[in-house]
This record gives structure tokens, C-alpha cells and sequence, in this order.
């Protein structure tokens, strides 16, 4: 494989890593490659076979221009502060320019232990990595930002968590893996040069326009706030829970990253909770919002020193925009709710409207995926014979359309619209988890086909319908795993 590397993290911020190396895989057998996203990276892979792709994408090959490589990261860990993790289980290889001149980080995570692995072994078992494929790439297909998965491989290794595992590595792409957790690290050391040296980094790299801005600091986090707030309101419009938004997971270019206890719910339930590792619902699916501004604050504190040399002048325009964030993020969650409804303008009463549809639904226990999916597809009628209680449904079924004849919009006009806001298909739990399960004893069959089906997510076609059902009551998944 042919890679343009050009690793401006190691090169121009040496000091905020160590120098990692890929452990050794006995037998490296690639599980799927990614063709597209390699096209889009301009990896040249025309003549390299699935062998010697397997050996690049364990780890035990490196090619020409990788310098691989564990950053340096603290965080808080579900409201608790650790001032030091680091990639403990994830190695970066380097970075590329893509086809449209965006610089993209590629990583390897489950290579091998690094020096912030602690007592960890570095290793990633089959499971995680494969879950970490199929709901990086569906999100990517539904529109969300999110990092982007190149390769899966065996490794031939057994790797032990309760039992004995079969061992795996899965290659990430991101825009960047700098993380609000990036900041803090240096910031309780009181390193106010190397944190300089990150923000002008981060700045040049996602916020270029911050540099030219009166207060570059402010406007930085500005944009961190921005992306953060769209990212969040996309998780919670197609019923996704994240599980463990610690701040050395939330990313500062405002891509989804870490999928381990992720999950996404099948009945709408706010109070949603799957991680097992999230005792008091921290990470619940409507805490999410609360726990954006949290993390804000805290990439904040770290920025003080920058935003104004009067320290009460920093803190004082610090806590105002983190005080604004909740009007920040519903306007941003209507933004990306209102076109499941077949709108696109800002109207008043438009929270309203939504939030009566979604309290139906959970008084209703209804699937939250395909009851939008429902009102996109379906006539008044049909819709409304969906719920027990006609008489509410039908009142908000008039008043939907009320608000469909203020916007001048028709029925057929706003079916179009809905039909690429309201998914067919997600990557439901309980079909990852039999996937698993299955390629655990060595039949991948349906992580292909599951993987297939999520790839035009917005389509609903015949080959997604076995996906689209939610889970029997036996088959509900009500804990996920970190995977680590």
C-alpha cells in the first residue's frame, strides 16, 4: 500500500507523545476492507493482496512515511478527573491529505500495548472491533459525523476479558483524535506552552478562521461549541446513546468517536441507558445535552489563560457562552428534527410540535426509528392506526398539517424531504450483538450482510427489511461494553 504521509501532530508537536510500536500478530487474516474510504484517503492498494493487507493493518508491517505514535490525554472518567490516560490501546500510524485536501488521521486501535497502556494489554477482542465497524460506517451513511473504519483483522492472538477471545484490530479514520481531554491534560500540569502549542495546532487545523479572529482562544472554542452542539442534536435525532462521554472521548473536530457502550434505542425512551459501566445514568440518552455543556466548561477552564490575561475578564466570557449552550443545542436539535417532520423553516411552536409527537411515542411505547420512518411512508390513516389512542394522534396529526399548509408545503413534498431525515435502518443492537456472536464462531455471513444493509440507510430496500424489525422481548440488549 502506497501512503502520502504527512505527520504534522509528530512533527510539529513533539512533546504531547511517545513513540509506540505495533505489537507482533501471530496470524494476521483480513476480516473486510474498506475500498472506498481507501479511494477517498488516495491510498494506493491496486496492487497489494488481502494478505499483505492484513499484515499493514495488524500493525506488522508499516509502510513508507508511518510514524507511529500514543498520544498524551487526561480526562474526566464519569465526572471523576484522571490526569493521565493516553491512547492505551490505539497507535497512530500518521496522517494523509484526502481527495479534498482534508487532512485525515489514520490509527490503528487494538495493536498492541503502548506506553499509557498501564496494566492493559493494548489488545482489542473481535467483538469491539467489529462493532466499532458497523456503527462507524452507519453513522457515516446516516450523516453524522463520526470516524470512519478502513480495515478489520484477525490477529490471529487470543486475547483474555472473562474468557478467552479471538483477538482483533480495527484501522480508524478521523479528522483529527485530539479531544477536550487533549487539553486538560496539559492544562493541570500547568504547561501553558505546550497547551499553546496544541491550540494554535488545533486552530490551524479546524478552525483556521479563529487565527485572524479579535480573540482566537474564544473563537476556538466557539467552534468546538458549534460542532459539539450539531453532533449531539444529530446523536438524539436518530436515537443514539453514546454511553461514556467522557471528555478524553468527545473530540474537538466534532466527530463521534469511541464506540464501545454505544447503543441505539428501539422504543423511545429519554431515560434510555445501556452502558454497563454507567451506574447512575451519567450518560443517559437525555443527559446527553447536560453532559455537552459540561464538557464545554471544561475545555473552557483549559482555554482561560488565552481567552484574557484579566483572569476574572476570562472567566466572565468563558461562563457566558457556556450559559448560552443550551439555546445553542435546541436550536441545533429543531435544525435536525424538523425535516423528519418534512420542514424546513423556523417556526414557532415548532419544539412544541415535536415534543408532542415523542411523548406519544413514549407513552405508547412505540420503536422510534420506524414510527418517523412510519409518518414519512405512510397516509393520516395508516399513521394514526399505529397508536392506541386515536383521539391524540389524530389532533396532532391536524395540527401537523396546519403547520405544513403555514410553511406552504404538501404532502408530497414533505414526504420527499422526510424520506432522507427518518432512516429505514440503524444499526440496531440486538442485530449487531447476533453478528457478533455469529463471527465469534467464525461465520461472518451476517456482519456482511448487516454491514451491506447500512450502507444506504435512507433507501428502505428489500434487502434492509430483515434489519428494520425491532427486537423481540428476548432479544432486547440492555447492557453494553466498553470493550476494553
Amino acid at each position: 500500500m502506497i501512503a502520502q504521509f504527512d505527520n504534522s501532530y509528530a512533527r510539529e508537536l513533539e512533546g504531547l507523545w511517545l513513540k509506540a510500536t505495533p505489537s507482533r500478530a501471530e496470524a494476521p487474516d483480513l476480516i473486510i476492507f474498506n475500498q472506498s474510504l481507501a479511494d477517498e484517503l488516495r491510498l494506493d492498494t491496486s496492487e497489494i493482496s488481502n494478505e499483505a493487507l492484513a499484515q499493514i493493518f495488524s500493525g506488522n508491517n508499516l509502510t513508507d512515511g508511518a510514524q507511529p505514535l500514543a498520544m498524551a490525554y487526561a480526562g474526566h472518567q464519569f465526572g471523576h478527573f484522571q490526569p493521565q490516560l493516553g491512547d492505551g490501546r490505539a497507535i497512530l500510524l500518521g496522517e494523509v491529505i484526502d481527495q479534498i485536501g482534508q487532512r485525515r488521521d489514520i490509527q490503528l486501535k487494538g495493536a498492541g500495548r503502548t506506553p499509557f497502556s498501564r496494566s492493559g494489554d493494548g489488545r482489542a477482542a473481535l467483538g469491539p472491533v467489529l462493532r466499532e465497524y458497523l456503527v462507524s460506517e452507519a453513522m457515516y451513511a446516516l450523516g453524522v459525523p463520526a470516524t470512519r473504519a478502513l480495515a478489520a483483522v484477525m490477529t490471529g492472538d487470543s486475547v483474555w476479558r472473562e474468557t478467552e477471545l479471538p483477538g482483533a484490530v480495527v484501522t480508524r479514520v478521523a479528522a483529527s483524535h485530539i479531544r477536550i481531554g487533549t487539553f486538560q491534560f496539559f492544562a493541570t500540569r500547568s504547561d501553558w506552552a505546550s497547551l499553546k502549542r496544541l491550540m494554535d495546532y488545533a486552530i490551524a487545523r479546524h478552525d483556521p478562521q479563529a487565527a485572524s479572529a479579535e480573540n482566537p482562544a474564544f473563537a476556538f472554542l466557539e467552534g468546538v461549541a458549534n460542532r459539539q452542539a450539531k453532533l449531539i442534536a444529530k446523536w438524539t435525532s436518530i436515537g443514539f446513546v453514546h454511553g461514556v462521554m467522557n471528555t478524553d472521548n468527545m473530540s474537538i473536530s466534532g466527530e463521534t468517536i469511541d464506540f464501545g457502550p454505544c447503543a441505539f434505542i428501539d422504543h423511545y425512551d429519554p431515560h434510555a441507558l445501556f452502558s454497563s459501566i454507567d451506574q447512575n445514568g451519567r450518560y443517559a440518552f437525555s443527559n446527553q445535552p447536560k453532559i455537552l455543556q459540561w464538557n464545554l466548561a471544561r475545555l473552557a477552564e483549559c482555554l482561560l489563560p488565552f481567552i484574557d490575561a484579566d483572569s476574572d475578564q476570562a472567566v466572565a466570557k468563558a461562563t457566558a457562552l457556556i450559559e448560552s449552550i443550551p439555546n445553542l443545542y435546541e436550536q441545533e436539535r429543531l435544525n435536525a428534527l424538523r425535516p423528519k417532520l418534512g420542514l424546513s423553516q423556523a417556526h414557532l411552536g415548532d419544539g412544541q410540535l415535536i415534543d408532542q409527537l415523542l411523548d406519544l411515542m413514549v407513552r405508547e411505547t412505540l420503536d422510534h426509528t420506524n414510527t418517523w420512518r412510519a409518518l414519512a411512508e405512510m397516509d393520516d390513516a395508516q399513521f394514526a392506526a399505529l397508536f392506541e389512542d386515536s383521539s391524540a394522534i389524530k389532533i396532532w396529526l391536524e395540527t401537523w398539517n396546519l403547520r405544513l399548509i403555514e410553511e406552504g408545503q404538501t404532502r408530497s413534498g414533505a414526504a420527499k424531504i422526510m424520506l432522507l431525515a427518518n432512516p429505514a435502518i440503524i444499526p440496531r443492537n440486538h442485530r449487531i450483538e447476533a453478528a457478533i456472536q455469529a463471527a465469534v464462531s467464525g461465520d461472518f455471513t451476517l456482519f456482511y450482510a448487516l454491514n451491506n444493509a447500512l450502507q444506504n440507510p435512507y433507501d428502505g430496500t428489500a434487502e434492509q427489511a430483515p434489519f428494520r424489525t425491532p427486537p423481540l422481548p428476548e432479544e432486547r440488549v440492555t447492557k453494553t461494553f466498553c470493550g476494553t
